[in-house]
C-alpha cells in the first residue's frame, strides 16, 4: 500500500474509519525527513492492513500545531483512535517494525481500561 497524503479534510475521517494508522510529519527542506521517506514507503508495503499517511507540516500547519509537533519527522501511532505513540525522529527500518509489533500486540481493551482508570483517579484528585 503507498502512503496517503492527509489534509485538514481528511485527518479525522481517516482517523476514525481505520484501525491503525501512522502518521509521519514531514517537510520538502527536512532532510531527515527525506531520508526516512523510503524507509516509511517500504514499511507500508510491508504492512498493507495498516494506513501509512503523511501530513507535510508546511501546508498542514494546522494540524501539526493541534498536535505540538515541534521538530520533524514525527511519527504519530494511532490504533482505535487512541494514541500509542508521538515521538520526533527519523527512525530506523528495524526500530519501525519493532513499534508496530508492539503496537498490534497491545490489548486496546487492556489499554483502554487504563485509560479509564487514570482519568477516574484525576477527576477524584
Amino acid at each position: 500500500m503507498a502512503t496517503l497524503d492527509l489534509t485538514a479534510d481528511t485527518f479525522n475521517t481517516t482517523i476514525e474509519n481505520n484501525p491503525f494508522v501512522l502518521i509521519d510529519f514531514w517537510a520538502s527542506w527536512c532532510s531527515p525527513c527525506r531520508n526516512f521517506a523510503p524507509v516509511f514507503e517500504a514499511a507500508s508495503e510491508k504492512h498493507p492492513d495498516i494506513v501509512f499517511a503523511k501530513i507535510n507540516t508546511e501546508q498542514e500547519q494546522g494540524i501539526a500545531a493541534e498536535f505540538g509537533i515541534r521538530s520533524i519527522p514525527t511519527l504519530l501511532l494511532f490504533r482505535d483512535q487512541i494514541i500509542l505513540y508521538s515521538e520526533a525522529g527519523a527512525l530506523p527500518a528495524m526500530q519501525l517494525e519493532q513499534l508496530i509489533e508492539q503496537a498490534r500486540a497491545l490489548d486496546m481493551d487492556a489499554v483502554r481500561a487504563e485509560m479509564a482508570e487514570t482519568a477516574a483517579k484525576e477527576a477524584k484528585g
